[in-house]
């Protein structure tokens, strides 16, 4: 009598769900990686008790050596406020906010041209601090 049967048991193991879960979680660490930009610039900015909920449109950066970076990018100082205006109105902001980072070394007159060509345009200005 010859009997066989009717199903058999395959021994492999298939990898392709486990690697389709692999790729998928790599490719969530990729994208929720580049949604944090960190300020490249290192400064040692001053300290405060108060911090501010605002957000910030876009940031100004005064390194110890008085160089003027809008995000990460060095400009001169007497093209701040060109760039500015022409990066606000082609974006359609209604109400635009810059956070101010300072390095806490430098002269106050490097911050005070800062806030005076923000009150010139009536923007919002935030001094960025670390906490105590």
């Amino acid at each position: 009598m010859a009997l066989k049967r009717r199903s058999k048991v395959n021994p492999n193991f298939s990898m392709s769900s486990m690697t389709d879960i692999v790729f998928l979680l790599l490719i969530f660490f990729m994208v929720t990686s580049t949604l944090i930009a960190p300020n490249a610039l290192k400064l040692l900015l001053p300290q405060s008790t108060h911090q501010t909920p605002a957000s910030a449109v876009t940031t100004i950066s005064i390194t110890e050596n008085l160089n003027y970076y809008i995000e990460t990018t060095q400009v001169p100082l007497e093209d701040i406020e060109g760039i500015l205006q022409h990066r606000f109105s082609t974006q359609n902001i209604v109400e635009p906010t810059i956070s101010l980072h300072c390095d806490q070394n430098i002269p106050v007159f490097a911050m005070v041209n800062i806030m005076n060509i923000a009150k010139d345009n009536k923007w919002k200005l935030i001094l960025a601090t670390q906490a105590k």
